[in-house]
């Protein structure tokens, strides 16, 4: 087997998974920029990708986490995109899919693969 067979194959591989994108994202980056007057730095979220096809997936554990007060259960949200979209850990991601928008932060590393990328996402929830 050749190397321009496996190359197509990867193609049509990530042909179809892109088929499966359901859903449109904006990636947003933490930056810090500086005052030049006051010279006070502050960080804002800058949009970095906006509009990237892309498809979440939802993994729920089937046993709850039990405390003293609540039951919980758990839920792994993970984001599959194009492998050619650089994403940093710690980027805030809105994801509108099936008519509906929420808004998720980057929990770790993208996994990289030939056809797509997987990261796995935690709900982003705003300190009150």
């Amino acid at each position: 087997m050749g190397i321009g067979v496996i190359t197509k194959a990867r193609a049509l591989a990530r042909k179809a998974q892109q088929l499966l994108y359901d859903g449109k994202c904006t990636v947003y980056e933490h930056k810090k920029t500086r005052n030049t007057i006051t010279h006070e730095t502050t960080g804002e979220e800058i949009p970095v990708h906006i509009n990237i096809p892309c498809r979440l997936s939802f993994n729920s554990s089937p046993a709850t986490d039990k405390t003293q007060t609540v039951d919980t259960l758990s839920q792994n949200i993970k984001l599959f995109i194009s492998p050619d979209i650089i994403i940093k850990a710690g980027s805030k991601i809105d994801v509108k899919q099936n008519n509906n928008t929420t808004v998720y932060k980057n929990s770790g590393q993208p996994a990289i693969y030939a056809t797509h990328q997987e990261i796995n996402l935690e709900l982003y929830k705003e300190h009150p």
